[in-house]
């Protein structure tokens, strides 16, 4: 009874007094974003993907179904990645790895729950994850051109993108698929700066804040 009328009393303010983030969520559903932007890339089998937050390997299934290309999944909660690694183990294509890609190695805690789940958050359910530098991955496992990261990964992203900037490893994807979320005191702000520095290798083809944008290599 609480969940239904929560959702009832979200519902109502939503409608009558809608935040900027509502507006920009009705716009993308709106302009179709999950069925017309999302999936819509110049890929094939040759192409290289990169999956930042898999889930449960949803997103992953469905840009493979489309170009059969290869598909590197990050997700660092252990059941979900065992979970996807169950789904594709008979798809030599999809890799998974069990880890989150950032700054340096180090281990952290992280709250679960499910797509929410984020070292940013508060939730009664804990678990320890694994960070990896992404320079250090892209070296060992000699990548060298990516025609499209998905990033979703509930406030990594504002580690994750300087990492590659500062490297000059975003110069090796040609698209970058971003979620950024509002889970610090100052994610605006952060957002600004990361998206002047991507600006200098990138330019948006859909932005809508807080919710998905895509900035693709200006050499395209």
């Amino acid at each position: 009874m609480k969940v239904i009328l929560k959702k009832i009393i979200t519902s109502l303010r939503v409608s009558m007094f809608p935040t900027e983030h509502d507006k920009e969520i009705k716009r993308w559903y709106s302009d179709g974003g999950d069925e017309k932007l999302r999936y819509n890339y110049d890929l094939d089998r040759d192409s290289l993907v990169m999956d930042m937050g898999g889930y449960k390997g949803q997103w992953a299934s469905d840009i493979y179904a489309s170009y059969n290309c290869r598909v590197l999944i990050f997700e660092p909660v252990k059941s979900f990645a065992e979970q996807i690694q169950r789904r594709f183990k008979n798809n030599p294509n999809i890799e998974v790895f069990c880890l989150a890609l950032g700054k340096n190695r180090r281990q952290e805690i992280i709250s679960l729950c499910d797509d929410g789940s984020s070292v940013y958050r508060d939730a009664p359910v804990k678990k320890t994850i694994q960070f990896e530098d992404v320079a250090e991955f892209f070296t060992k496992h000699d990548i060298k051109n990516i025609d499209l990261m998905k990033i979703n990964i509930e406030g990594g992203e504002y580690e994750l993108l300087p990492r590659l900037i500062e490297t000059g490893l975003v110069n090796k994807i040609k698209n970058i698929q971003i979620q950024f979320h509002n889970v610090l005191t100052d994610s605006k702000a952060h957002m600004k700066r990361i998206c002047s520095e991507l600006s200098k290798t990138h330019k948006p083809t859909y932005q809508y804040k807080f919710v998905w944008e895509n900035w693709v290599r200006c050499d395209f």
